[in-house]
């Protein structure tokens, strides 16, 4: 006589498949492969690489902190946006014991730029140029390369 059988509880422990047989899902790519790195994490890479360049000739460089923000904030509430472009990046200056900070708006600088290239070409146009607003200096003097195409 043939018994029938009992599906297995589901108790604690590993699930092997999914309920339609396919297996468990995983990522598509292993995460050393930049395929899994996010576009916040690929941009913030390119920002990094950027300070890293810049580091080598101005070790003071190590003092400021960086930082990627998604967009710019409004000063205050009810606040518009003016008839200007919105900003790229922008500086805050030391104060109260907290180091400089230069800012690299990720979304504006993605939506002008097609490609990673092109894209990290504007990142660095970025960072040059809040460097040198903090510094006091020009674009030219913290870059020689700075606007060459």
């Amino acid at each position: 006589m043939d018994k029938p059988v009992t599906p297995r509880a589901a108790g604690p422990g590993p699930r092997r498949r999914d309920r339609h047989g396919r297996g468990m899902r995983g990522p598509i790519a292993p995460p050393q492969v930049p395929l899994a790195a996010s576009r916040a994490e690929a941009f913030a890479d390119l920002v990094q690489d950027s300070v890293e360049r810049l580091e080598r000739r101005w070790p003071q460089l190590a003092d400021i902190d960086f930082l990627v923000l998604e967009v710019p904030r409004l000063d205050g509430p009810g606040q518009v946006w003016s008839d200007e472009a919105v900003p790229l990046g922008g500086t805050v200056p030391a104060r109260d014991g907290r180091p400089a900070r230069v800012v690299v708006y990720r979304r504006p600088v993605e939506i002008r730029t097609k490609g990673r290239d092109e894209r990290a070409a504007l990142v660095h146009e970025v960072v040059v140029e809040q460097v040198a607003e903090l510094l006091g200096l020009t674009p030219e003097t913290v870059d020689p390369r700075y606007g060459e195409d």
